[in-house]
């Protein structure tokens, strides 16, 4: 994916420690495509293992801020001279959340507020905001509150102004690949330990997935493609999560625990009732603001340039109807 949309830009990743912000991070230094980037998050320890763990991450294009979303004082600190922001901070455990609903809130919610306020007053150009499958149609208060976030930032474009920035959008996927506190380095744990067998909640659990490397690409892609008020959507397979469990370990067998409390055996990406609202393109699919989908002439001007279809009445993007998969001996090539 070409990066040219970052050239000379000054790019701030929010939990720039994370997953995400660390693979983003290395692409735009490896790439040469920013002008400068700057890690915020609250951890100082993470930030010093990030600049030990690879040379790249000691750039002169490489800044480390401490602060908490949660600090809206610091965050405009923060986005002084910012053009480009990436919000990728979060409490993401789902049975945390259940047992500390109100420190989701402060960080999911609030802090998502705290973004939107420090952008604007700080003439940030485009916002692009992570958000989760756990979103649609959540049952635990980690989706809740990513879905209040992702209500917020695609409201956000309403507060600009006649200015028209920040631009604020969404990006929506599933499970990341290997990410840390994601299943794959649990079980890999486990099989370090000698576990002669590996837990899994239900054998026909299924979930979309994504690479790393792919999530990077699709987020520098949206930076080009955002006009303000979507949330984008890409096109990636689902898989089993025994399949998943048989390409780690082909040689070790499951003990079936049971669903945890907030947890669906298939998840959703795009809803029955968000799809009157979203068109298809070749490689993702967009849900648009409804005041704009229903209005010819602000659809056309809002989708101009692209290659897009509608989509089939009560259409919906879910884990268990996905029509493309992966299977175990697919998966072993990406872990």
């Amino acid at each position: 994916m070409n990066g040219q949309q970052f050239s000379n830009k000054v790019v701030l990743v929010t939990g720039g420690t994370g997953s995400f912000g660390k693979a983003f991070a290395k692409k735009m230094l490896t790439d040469d495509e920013c002008a400068k980037i700057i890690i915020f998050s609250r951890d100082e320890w993470k930030q010093k293992n990030i600049q030990q763990s690879d040379p790249i991450f000691r750039s002169k294009k490489i800044r480390y801020f401490l602060g908490d979303i949660r600090d809206a004082e610091r965050l405009k600190r923060a986005f002084e001279g910012v053009d480009y922001i990436i919000h990728a901070a979060a409490l993401k455990q789902v049975p945390a959340a259940e047992y500390n609903p109100s420190e989701f809130i402060k960080t999911n919610v609030n802090g998502a507020m705290n973004i939107i306020g420090a952008a604007i007053e700080q003439g940030v150009k485009k916002v692009l905001a992570l958000s989760t499958d756990k979103a649609v149609n959540p049952i635990n208060l980690y989706g809740a509150t990513k879905l209040c976030s992702d209500k917020l930032f695609t409201a956000g474009n309403a507060y600009v102004g006649k200015r028209r920035e920040p631009r604020f959008s969404v990006v929506r996927y599933g499970n990341v690949l290997g990410s840390r506190g994601s299943v794959v380095p649990f079980w890999r744990s486990l099989i370090a330990d000698g576990a002669t067998e590996l837990p899994i909640t239900d054998m026909e659990m299924t979930r979309f997935w994504i690479t790393l490397d792919q999530a990077v690409a699709f987020v520098m892609q949206t930076f080009n493609d955002m006009s303000g008020g979507e949330i984008f959507v890409p096109k990636i397979p689902s898989m089993k999560i025994a399949d998943l469990g048989t390409a780690i370990a082909p040689q070790i067998s499951f003990k079936i625990t049971g669903i945890r409390p907030g947890e669906k055996l298939h998840e959703v990406l795009i809803s029955s009732e968000e799809s009157r609202h979203t068109v298809e393109c070749p490689n993702y699919y967009i849900i648009l603001p409804e005041h704009i989908a229903y209005d010819k002439e602000q659809l056309s001007k809002f989708l101009l340039n692209k290659l897009y279809s509608q989509l089939p009445d009560k259409f919906i993007y879910s884990s268990d109807k996905n029509t493309e998969w992966i299977h175990a001996d697919q998966v072993r090539s990406c872990l």
